[in-house]
């Protein structure tokens, strides 16, 4: 990914927020042969016993990823956050000189690791039981997975497979406006927010915030 300084993310807990916060990654990888694959997969970030960063998650059993995917080369997993695209218009310095042009703001993190895969039940069954509780937690009546009977959530563990990266590298672009002046970033934190209310998942506001100066 190519990053400017300017433009770079790498701290650590920020990089891990944005995937906390936008857990469905975009799993990329190559295959004996050389062919790529791309496969969007909810994931949990978490820590192994010797404390490195580790993305965990399951796919179906009849997606070929897990069998396909190589093991003795990385791994891509894209993590999509905030984007909005950035008009002229907006740059207080339009009305100076004009020498201005469109671009598209984004922030985005990128995971690197070997692909590791579990079929065993009872790891499968923790990790769903912690997917679960991590997205059922803010609902007024969170489902757990016990509530299902165990013989059908047995039969739904057959058919799924637990897929593991440790991550090798963890890189970030949060490309915000950070090279524009602080009054061309306060006319477009307000362009964003006008146009907020058209946007329905609210990528605009959230955008405006991480582009106002200071935000």
């Amino acid at each position: 990914m190519y990053a400017p300084r300017h433009f770079e993310e790498s701290r650590p807990e920020v990089l891990h927020e944005l995937v906390r916060t936008h857990p469905l990654g975009l799993l990329v990888t190559q295959d004996a042969g050389g062919e790529l694959s791309a496969n969007p997969v909810p994931f949990l970030l978490e820590h192994d016993e010797a404390g490195r960063a580790v993305l965990r998650a399951h796919v179906a059993r009849a997606n070929p990823v897990w069998q396909a995917a190589r093991r003795d080369v990385d791994s891509l997993v894209v993590f999509q956050g905030p984007q909005a695209y950035i008009s002229p218009g907006w740059y207080a310095t339009k009305a100076e000189h004009g020498k201005v042009v469109p671009t598209w703001n984004y922030v985005m993190v990128q995971a690197r690791g070997r692909l590791q895969v579990h079929e065993d039940a009872p790891w499968l069954l923790s990790l769903v039981t912690r997917l679960t509780q991590r997205h059922e937690a803010a609902l007024p009546q969170p489902w757990a997975v016990a509530d299902a009977p165990a013989d059908f959530i047995d039969g739904m563990l057959r058919a799924i497979v637990g897929i593991e990266i440790p991550l090798q590298a963890l890189t970030g672009k949060w490309k915000v406006s950070q090279n524009r002046s602080s009054a061309d970033r306060e006319g477009v934190a307000a362009g964003l927010r006008d146009q907020g209310g058209a946007d329905s998942d609210g990528a605009s506001v959230n955008m405006s915030r991480l582009v106002q100066p200071g935000g």
